[in-house]
């Protein structure tokens, strides 16, 4: 990214700029954490464990291999991510509140529409995926997708609009105009320092 974008200082931290990242994360953890005066500091101070703890919770239902490796198997693991998804949208919603400023808020309306509008369009993806496969469960899904073949294959236009809805749902490039930084300086954590910034970076992972 950095080469892309002619930023001469991030490509040269490491072998091709791949310690960037590490340097961004001692720094978050080494400022200091400012909080506006006239912000509700409970939620302001709360919101982006609220945003960090939900997006974790959304591991635990993914498994990494066929059938050992799952934190937590239940029979409607794709619900209960589509619920964790959507209920990250309350962090940003705290978080732009709570700042008391009306840039933070511009932007958390912008993040929280396109958040909703594109959360639909995955739900709405899901179901072909749910009908070959008559479940709900991820290890069933991986199960008939072991017999089947890959499911990717005969739905690839499906697979494709899924990877653009997901690209917006993480505010990445060409969907990052949730945040126009250019308008609303930066978006719903504009208020945001130190490590409580980082958390919102990380839910975003």
């Amino acid at each position: 990214m950095a080469s892309m974008q002619r930023r001469e200082g991030p490509n040269v931290v490491g072998y091709w700029g791949l310690l960037q990242p590490l340097a961004d994360g001692v720094k978050l953890l080494l400022k200091e954490n400012i909080m506006p005066r006239r912000s509700t500091s409970l939620l302001f101070i709360v919101s982006p464990m609220i945003n960090f703890i939900f997006s974790l919770l959304g591991w635990s239902v993914i498994p990494f291999s066929n059938f050992d490796n799952i934190y937590s198997n239940i029979n409607y693991s794709i619900l209960f991510l589509f619920v964790i998804s959507l209920l990250n949208v309350y962090g940003v919603l705290f978080a732009g509140w709570s700042s008391n400023s009306k840039y933070a808020f511009y932007g958390t309306l912008r993040v929280i529409s396109q958040m909703v509008s594109y959360e639909i369009i995955l739900s709405v993806l899901i179901i072909p995926i749910l009908i070959i496969t008559e479940s709900l469960n991820f290890l069933d899904i991986i199960y008939k997708q072991s017999i089947y073949g890959i499911f990717f294959i005969p739905l690839i236009p499906i697979a494709i609009i899924f990877f653009i809805s997901i690209l917006a749902e993480t505010n990445r490039a060409p969907f990052d105009l949730a945040e126009s930084e250019s308008e609303v300086v930066g978006g719903y954590n504009i208020e945001y320092s130190a490590i409580s910034f980082a958390f919102f970076l990380f839910s975003r992972v």
